[in-house]
């Protein structure tokens, strides 16, 4: 006897009931081929197959119902969500919308809605549904939690922070929320308790890899570097491949001078990135790299990884020829930082009759003498700290700015991102990464013909920009402290030669150690002279020297000073050696400015030719190698050839202030003479060209 329809119905209501969703379905089928216009089961229907993971199905079931039921929001919200998982996120969103014109306090479909619009990037509308939905259920913890991570990406973290916590307080168990909480907590330097939090996660869901990252990078810049390395390792263990953080790891090892593993480590960094296999920090890679190409790749997956939809361009000025061009600068490096130590006199000498200067800041607001001399130099300071990347593009749009510089690359605290939204007509990179960016969003890059030649140009996504003498610019207001200590002052011997190097640690390799050792032995009575960089690095490279058969006692570390300090003591020094794959810059520049001769090694990347394009600038080519043979001996000469020395000295301090490396105003009208020309190509609407500026007579 064939079951009448209502006992079909109570059957399948049973089985849904039962949760045999399978069987429930199969009886609605059946229902539905007798009865089409049975409204009930088809939403009964359409819940099934989302339950069984057919979407396509449910979409299909829950539609029909809409239309014969057009007045129900809880079928229009699970339409929606039907329609999302099929990645039909307009008519979803469509969906949702109507689920609140029948029910406005609905707030699974405002919270839905908020997910749909974050997914097509409109950030601002998401926030509002989530707020709406949070008004709607105040504990709704999935709504804080994600409100928390809008806002974080609006460049809102303090009141990310609010809703995390909320999100907590809801849900004490949400192990997601503690781990963005430590995330945001972090992006605000609050490290101590970003690492609280990331262990509350962590205690929650023992293999959450992302919390054990997010430990990590929290350790790090607590500089409890034990523990980070152990953050790291356990991220690795549960995901091999996690985004940044075998690089991190490595990174770590090499700022501490532990070795141990590290060229096997090297080797399988450069492989990640060539296989594409994880995502590593483009800063990392090239201290390890001296291929060209893959520092290209490396930026490039970098990118990818940040911007996994293409930002939304603000509006563009229509580059028009004018008397005077608007630049700004933007970094997150007004304070005492080494690029600051580097910059801070072009910004002040730029000719105001033809260039307008701002500076747009998004670090730290220190109120210290360069930080206050750095807000004087501007035309107009603008602070950018609060405000997602897109808002503070919109700042640097509404401001007029024609070019807009960027001084950060792939550092640390960079907001590259603000670039990818196109704030200005012409954008350029330069100084603060010696490196590709990898940006198709960044137009130029300001190099010199040695650090970067021109046969490079494949290598580099920016269109090179070739400026006379160097790339670098200098302070020629670097003041030296009055009074030049003694060597007993810092554990140097009386009598002996000095060499030392006061780059930092990370770019110190076994490669150079085994140099440096070498020249140790060589000399009879000669000292390293090096920064105290961390706790570790004393142990550790003094055993290495002692694996070398050096004295540990023959090296001497000395903790950081201010620069004038700095300056004044390391004219105790008699030759400072450069490292390789990773040049000294700054540190280059200071030593050369107290007169100090740098020795070097031309490397075969950017990042590996800036002292050797200091020494040209400088009139001292002899001193850039091209070859680690060759540096050592030439190391092993000076150090045993006092005249010849003496002879070098003697010609940088004649050459400091004669030849183009410290003539700042020389510099200044080279790069006015760059921004010029690249306003010049965007108004006549070329596309950017690489180009070389010729240098002014001498």
């Amino acid at each position: 006897m064939t079951a009448s329809a209502p006992e079909m119905m109570n059957e399948a209501i049973r089985l849904h009931r039962a949760g045999r969703f399978d069987e429930a379905a199969a009886r609605l089928d059946d229902i539905l081929r007798a009865e089409p216009g049975n409204a009930r089961a088809w939403l009964m229907l359409g819940v099934a197959r989302m339950r069984l993971g057919d979407h396509a199905a449910a979409a299909e079931a829950l539609g029909e119902f809409v239309r014969l039921d057009p007045n129900v929001p809880e079928a229009h919200n699970n339409l929606g969500v039907a329609l999302r998982k099929l990645d039909r996120v307009e008519q979803a969103i469509a969906s949702y919308r109507r689920a609140i014109e029948l029910r406005p306090a609905y707030a699974e479909a405002h919270y839905n809605l908020a997910n749909a619009l974050a997914a097509t990037a409109d950030s601002a509308m998401a926030v509002l549904h989530y707020r709406r939905a949070i008004q709607a259920r105040p504990d709704y913890a999935e709504a804080h939690y994600n409100l928390g991570n809008a806002l974080d990406e609006a460049g809102l973290p303090s009141e990310a922070i609010v809703h995390y916590r909320r999100a907590i307080a809801a849900k004490p168990d949400y192990a997601e929320a503690y781990n963005n909480l430590g995330a945001a907590l972090y992006n605000q330097r609050q490290y101590t308790e970003a690492a609280e939090q990331c262990l509350r996660a962590i205690e929650i869901r023992p293999d959450y890899a992302e919390a054990y990252c997010n430990l990590g990078n929290a350790y790090r810049l607590l500089r409890q570097y034990d523990a980070a390395i152990a953050s790291f390792q356990r991220t690795l263990e549960l995901r091999p491949y996690y985004r940044y953080a075998f690089g991190q790891l490595l990174f770590l090892r090499q700022s501490m001078c532990d070795w141990r593993g590290f060229d096997e480590a090297a080797r399988e960094l450069r492989e990640r990135v060539r296989g594409n296999l994880s995502v590593e920090e483009p800063f990392i890679h090239m201290t390890v790299s001296e291929e060209p190409d893959q520092q290209l790749l490396c930026a490039r997956q970098c990118l990818a990884d940040k911007f996994r939809e293409r930002p939304k361009a603000v509006a563009r000025s229509v580059p028009a020829k004018r008397d005077r061009l608007r630049i700004g600068y933007v970094s997150a490096d007004y304070w005492t930082h080494a690029t600051a130590f580097l910059i801070a006199e072009l910004f002040e000498h730029h000719d105001r009759s033809r260039f307008e200067v701002w500076g747009f800041s998004y670090g730290p607001d220190e109120k210290s003498e360069m930080g206050r001399r750095l807000e004087r130099a501007f035309d107009h300071f603008v602070d950018l700290r609060t405000g997602s990347d897109a808002e503070a593009a919109r700042q640097i749009a509404e401001a007029g700015i024609d070019i807009a510089i960027d001084l950060k690359g792939h550092t640390e605290d960079t907001r590259i991102g603000i670039f990818a939204h196109r704030p200005a007509p012409v954008q350029v990179h330069y100084i603060g990464y010696p490196a590709t960016t990898g940006a198709d969003f960044i137009d130029y890059i300001l190099v010199d013909p040695f650090v970067v030649p021109a046969d490079q140009q494949p290598f580099f996504s920016e269109r090179l920009v070739h400026l006379p003498d160097c790339y670098q610019v200098n302070d020629s207001k670097r003041a030296i402290a009055d009074i030049t200590p003694n060597r007993a002052e810092f554990g140097l011997p009386a009598e002996g030669f000095i060499f030392c190097c006061f780059n930092n640690t990370y770019k110190v390799t076994p490669m150079i150690w085994d140099i440096w050792m070498r020249l140790l032995h060589a000399v009879p009575g000669s000292v390293l002279w090096l920064l105290r960089a961390n706790e570790w690095t004393d142990t550790n490279l003094r055993r290495e020297a002692a694996g070398r058969g050096v004295d540990p006692a023959r090296l001497v570390f000395t903790p950081f000073a201010k620069l004038p300090e700095y300056l004044a003591r390391s004219r105790l020094a008699d030759l400072f050696l450069d490292t390789l794959p990773v040049n000294a810059h700054t540190t280059a520049s200071d030593a050369l400015w107290v007169g100090l001769p740098v020795l070097t090694c031309a490397g075969k990347t950017f990042v590996g030719r800036v002292a050797g394009s200091l020494l040209h600038a400088i009139g001292l080519p002899e001193l850039v190698t091209d070859n680690l043979a060759d540096y050592e001996a030439l190391a092993l000469k000076l150090a045993r050839e006092p005249e010849m020395l003496r002879d070098l000295r003697a010609r940088l301090a004649r050459n400091r202030l004669t030849t183009p490396l410290f003539d700042t105003d020389r510099f200044r009208r080279h790069i006015e003479a760059a921004y010029t020309k690249m306003w010049d190509i965007a108004c006549r609407g070329e596309a950017p060209r690489a180009f070389a500026v010729p240098p002014e007579p001498r």
